[in-house]
């Protein structure tokens, strides 16, 4: 089934319809399939109370300004998701119950949550001149998300995912990054007038490191606020992310990674929050699903754990992007308010997300929402 429209795609197996090193048969869908949204405004409209996103990631702008948008950078990718009882094992074949195509990668995820919740956004990306390339623009048009820089490679494939999601709604990812590696500095000069506009910058690491590194610094030089999502994360990432980074914000598996320490519950994020805060960020967030997040910020003392209320979940993928997305709406419209209120409303947007199937899919609009949010 594809996410956008709801229409069964035929299962006419056919070779993998794009050039990245990807293995996998897709299905041919009958409709449009999308990458990755954003909001923006054009350059000459821009305002001062917006997000943005460079290379693949979503930022929100200020309820009472006109003609600004967010960047959000850098990644858009085609999902392709299999839901079956569980993952498989190792060299494992099992059956699926349900197969559909949809919109994915983090920077677009993130940018369209911000921009559903009434943010102006942008994207800062590279998508393929190919089928899913056209449509994942169409689809970041159709959340109101600003595509003036995402620009269409001849030379590389749209961004693909496979997604396998079990019954529990416990997920496993392989990304193929394709059109997302060749964002360069050339690009990312081009949407500079735009991002001295924004309020707040989201960067993640589904693009070369080099320019998400990039896009963070341009921001910063230019007082506008940034998130930094280490996803995928390894272990050596430049120390520079750290001091670049307003709000360091990654899951529990990114931290253990980043920190080399078993992060599994709230006393151990707690943990890392602390030694990820020693690296130079103004603040560290780690989500943890079901147990909510932790906050650590550099005038406290201690990390606060804000928790968020038991939901039946049903598909849990993206929803630390959504988490994100708020997360980057709430910076930009409501900065006075405390981290750990923020983190709480975007705990309650995430929340929503996972009560349905799919990525960009379950991402709940501002008038699904409890007013108390806004």
């Amino acid at each position: 089934m594809c996410e956008m429209t709801g229409q069964h795609i035929l299962p006419r197996c056919s070779s993998v319809r794009h050039k990245s090193p990807c293995c996998v048969h897709s299905w041919d869908p009958p409709v449009s399939c999308r990458t990755q949204t954003a909001a923006w405004s054009s350059p000459a409209n821009a305002g001062t109370g917006s997000c943005g996103t460079a290379g693949g990631a979503p930022v929100p702008t200020e309820a009472n300004t006109q003609g600004s948008r967010d960047p959000t950078g850098p990644s858009a990718e085609n999902d392709n998701r299999s839901q079956a009882p569980r993952l498989p094992k190792a060299g494992e074949t099992i059956h699926g119950h349900k197969f559909f195509i949809g919109f994915g990668g983090k920077g677009a995820n993130q940018c369209i949550q911000a921009a559903r919740l009434g943010a102006k956004t942008a994207m800062v990306c590279k998508v393929g001149k190919d089928f899913f390339g056209d449509n994942y623009i169409q689809n970041f048009k159709d959340n109101s998300v600003y595509t003036g820089f995402v620009e269409q490679a001849s030379n590389a494939a749209t961004g693909a995912a496979s997604i396998i999601v079990n019954d529990a709604g416990e997920n496993a990812i392989v990304i193929v990054a394709g059109a997302n590696m060749l964002l360069c500095s050339e690009d990312l000069q081009k949407a500079l007038p735009a991002i001295k506009r924004t309020k707040v910058l989201v960067c993640q690491l589904e693009i070369s490191p080099q320019m998400s590194l990039m896009a963070l610094r341009m921001a910063k030089e230019n007082n506008v606020k940034t998130i930094f999502n280490p996803a995928p994360a390894f272990p050596d990432i430049d120390p520079d992310f750290f001091k670049v980074s307003d709000v360091f914000c990654c899951n529990e598996t990114e931290a253990e990674l980043l920190t080399g320490s078993s992060v599994t519950n709230v006393e151990e994020a707690h943990g890392a929050a602390q030694e990820l805060l020693k690296r130079g960020c103004t603040s560290v967030v780690i989500t943890l699903g079901p147990q909510g997040c932790v906050v650590h910020q550099a005038q406290q003392s201690a990390p606060k754990h804000v928790p968020t209320a038991a939901v039946p979940a049903v598909d849990t993928t993206g929803a630390g992007d959504s988490f994100i997305g708020a997360l980057a709406f709430y910076m930009t419209h409501y900065p006075t308010l405390p981290l750990e209120e923020m983190a709480q409303r975007a705990n309650q947007v995430a929340a929503v997300s996972v009560q349905a199937i799919g990525t960009q899919t379950s991402f709940p609009f501002k008038q699904d929402l409890p007013a108390a949010l806004f």
